[in-house]
């Protein structure tokens, strides 16, 4: 399928053109027509799938008509709600890409900064806003933002909402909306608390789902290095220098965490900055900003403040710490070897974080390449050979008796 073949209007189907896409992405593909349909919908997909245009190209279409002329007055159609700033500020990115040629106003509203300037936008008008639950709630009961007109609600990564406690903020806005309101929501994961929301909130919605969450980019090569964990530092390090790795997405698993290794890394000579929930929102984007730009070559973030990280031919992700959730690991890894390019996703493993490994592997269905030369790999780790089936017909015996005394004379800690 073409996204001629979605009949879009000529605006949005020049939009698109100029961005250089010729097909949708599976997710576009199911969730445009449902769209333009007027129906209801749940859609399971991960980020880099192309979610964003799932929505907002059809919703652009549809409200193109209602808008008009620029200089009619502006009226909120569709709300977007989203977890984090830099999410938000990604999809008002994509509103603006894809509308170019149309006289929809997007705007986007936030915590962590003065609502002044928010304010001010709001009274000129929007047609769709995006917006963290926070902000939201805030600016309404201020009176600043009215949603009567409202057309359609989009409830971007509800998983997100969920753990990050602001579903009673969600319940909240959906109740401020009107009945008649076309809802769309989009996971990554399907809980069954965002499908007992689903129920709740939406009429008769069509479920569809891409990309299950076991699957990895078929492009991204990965590889894991077991290490102690006061080495890990030390690693990063060798392999930035040795490896010439540059434009590195390194995911930590606390804000501490992130900061330390920043300061390890520039105490080497290696720009980076850390990007998490105590930076302020103008520190945030100044590094993101200076990562994409490569003006720096590692941004180190937490998997929450990395949600909406959206950065064109990403070489390399390291997971310095492995997740305990494994779902975590497929997003992180995500970020890179998407649209078709290749990608190389590196994870960190010491003793305690083995059974975390294990769940990966599990769930991706894939036994990852066990890189043993370097300096810091810790003795009695596993290897590939551990990991490979004995296939030769011959000395079967006494390959088994190898294998035992082995097994007696090893220790194994993982």
């Amino acid at each position: 399928m073409t996204f001629k073949e979605l009949q879009l209007i000529p605006n949005i189907q020049q939009a698109v053109q100029e961005l250089g896409y010729e097909s949708p992405t599976p997710i576009q593909e199911q969730a445009i027509p449902a769209v333009l349909e007027g129906l209801d919908l749940v859609a399971c997909a991960q980020t880099g799938t192309g979610k964003t245009g799932a929505f907002a190209i059809p919703i652009i279409n549809m409200i193109h008509r209602i808008v008009g002329s620029a200089q009619k007055r502006k009226s909120i159609r569709t709300l977007v709600v989203t977890p984090t700033r830099e999410l938000a500020i990604q999809i008002q990115e994509n509103f603006n890409e894809y509308g170019k040629y149309t006289n929809i106003r997007t705007m986007v509203v936030f915590g962590g900064v003065s609502q002044v300037s928010q304010v001010d936008q709001l009274k000129k008008g929007v047609d769709v806003l995006v917006a963290t639950p926070g902000r939201l709630l805030d600016l309404y009961k201020q009176g600043y933002i009215d949603l009567d007109q409202m057309h359609h609600l989009v409830l971007d990564e509800a998983d997100q909402m969920l753990d990050m406690g602001f579903i009673n903020d969600v319940k909240k806005i959906v109740k401020l909306t009107p009945s008649n309101r076309q809802t769309l929501l989009f996971s990554a994961t399907m809980p069954v608390a965002i499908r007992e929301l689903a129920d709740t909130f939406l009429t008769k919605p069509k479920y569809i789902s891409v990309d299950p969450v076991s699957s990895t980019a078929e492009k991204v090569a990965q590889k894991v290095y077991f290490v102690d964990k006061g080495d890990k530092r030390k690693l990063l390090y060798h392999l930035i220098r040795n490896d010439d790795l540059n434009n590195v997405l390194v995911f930590t698993k606390t804000k501490h965490g992130a900061d330390n290794v920043v300061k390890a890394l520039e105490k080497n000579g290696v720009e980076a900055a850390a990007i998490h929930g105590n930076k302020s929102q103008n520190a945030r984007q100044r590094a993101l900003l200076s990562f994409k730009n490569q003006e720096i070559a590692v941004l180190v973030a937490t998997d929450i403040a990395a949600r909406g990280i959206d950065i064109d031919d990403l070489p390399f992700v390291i997971n310095f710490d492995i997740p305990n959730i494994s779902e975590t690991y497929v997003h992180r890894i995500g970020r890179t070897g998407r649209a078709g390019k290749s990608g190389l996703a590196i994870s960190f493993c010491d003793k305690e974080e083995v059974k975390y490994f294990k769940d990966i592997e599990k769930l991706i269905r894939i036994k990852i390449k066990i890189v043993s030369d370097h300096p810091y790999q810790i003795s009695n780790a596993p290897t590939d050979e551990d990991a490979k089936p004995d296939l030769r017909n011959k000395n079967k015996e006494t390959n088994s008796r190898k294998s035992e005394a082995s097994k007696k004379n090893k220790k194994r800690w993982y």
